[in-house]
Formats: C-alpha cells, structure tokens, sequence
C-alpha cells in the first residue's frame, strides 16, 4: 500500500512502528463504498475489521415492527474502526453501517487480525482500552436518554459528537459538519422538530452558535455541566 499514514492514527495500531504498521497495511484491502451504501448489516457473519480511511459511517439498528424507525449508535469518522465485536466473538453484526458520505475502508480479515493480536499483545491491550471506554460512552448515553427530558437527549448527543469530532480552542468547541437533522433525532430518540426547536433554543440562550451545517459550542465546560 502507498501511503500506510492512516494506519498508525487509527488507536488500536498508534502504538506499532513503522516497520509493523508496514506488514499491517499488507494484511488488508482497500474498498470504496457509495453515500447511503450499505457496508454491514445486522447479522452478517463477522468475518472482518473495518477501518476508516475517508468518508463517514454511521452505526444504525432497525426497528423489527418497522425497518424505516432506526436509532443511530454513533457515527464514525476517518482513524475510527468497527466490526471488532464480531470479529472477535465470531457471532453475527449486532447493527447496519452505512455509508453517510463516499467512503474509503481498509478491510482486514478475521484470521489475519487474530493472528495479528497473537504476535503483538500492545494490540490487543489497546483494544480492550478502546472497547471499555467505548462501553462507558454507551452506558452513559443509554442512562441520558432514558432518564433526560428532550433538552437534555438531544444536549448528549451534542456532547458526544463534541467528544467525537468537536476541535477546542480556549474553551469553544466547533462541530464542524453537524449531522442532519433527522440524523440528530435518531441519535437522541426524539423527534426532529424537537431537534430545530431545541438547537433553536439553546442557540438563543447563547450556549451554542449555528453556521450552517457548523455548531460551536460558546463555553464547553459550562455546557457540560449543565446537562452531564
């Protein structure tokens, strides 16, 4: 592979030298995928890792009673990884990817990853770091919007893309491509009128800034503690 650059943002491979990153980049393949292309979907087997290389990818479930309904679980960014989960417990995908705009992966196979992790343990310890502070991240969501009214659901889903995407600079944090709104409702489990009318407000009581598809958070500590 050409440029082996990305490989060593990607947190689970940040640690390898170059040498390393080199033979990774020999273990897996490049695909392109369309905007609103369907990468994995619930109950592929789990026969590979993904790795974004450009583009973005949002991680869905689908109502049962209603394939249109979906809740989105995060949305995913270059340098982000998914499919470790089924890959590594060999059962099926729990949710859909889609890609939200073109997108380019670096795809590894089940059997090269394994073996991966076997011949360098600072891997597998990375992963583990990432996978626990993704499951604190869900626990955390799953506890906001099950017990938050509206303002505060759709203000976690704003701390987490901040987490995710925002760039701080003296304590402003800018999102710098929102996600649309109907997006934004599927992450808060609300409604997008709930979404307009909420950014609406809290952009009137100055604690955020909108710019087209750009939000900024006017002072971040002080939005975190009022809704964490």
């Amino acid at each position: 592979m050409e440029n082996t650059n990305f490989l060593s943002r990607v947190p689970i491979f940040s640690d390898l030298n170059p040498e390393t990153i080199e033979k990774v980049s020999k273990l897996g393949t490049v695909r392109t995928y369309p905007k609103q292309s369907v990468i994995l979907s619930e109950e592929d087997a789990g026969s590979a890792l993904f790795v974004i290389i450009s583009g973005k990818v949002k991680v869905a479930r689908s109502s049962k009673d209603d394939a249109s309904k979906e809740v989105i679980l995060s949305i995913l960014n270059p340098s982000d990884f998914f499919g470790e989960m089924a890959l590594l417990d060999g059962m099926t995908r729990s949710a859909n990817v889609i890609a939200l705009e073109d997108s380019k992966l670096f795809i590894i196979q089940r059997n090269d990853f394994l073996n991966l992790l076997e011949q360098h343990p600072e891997v597998s310890i990375t992963l583990l770091q990432e996978l626990t502070q993704r499951f604190r991240a869900a626990s955390m969501k799953i506890k906001a919007l099950s017990l938050k009214d509206a303002e505060g659901k759709v203000a976690t889903v704003i701390l987490q893309l901040a987490d995710d995407i925002g760039k701080i600079k003296q304590g402003v944090v800018e999102i710098e491509k929102l996600p649309f709104q109907h997006d934004l409702a599927n992450m808060a489990g609300t409604s997008r009128e709930t979404i307009s009318r909420t950014l609406h407000s809290f952009a009137k009581k100055g604690l955020i800034e909108l710019e087209g598809s750009k939000l900024r958070i006017t002072n971040y500590e002080t939005f975190k503690d009022l809704f964490s």
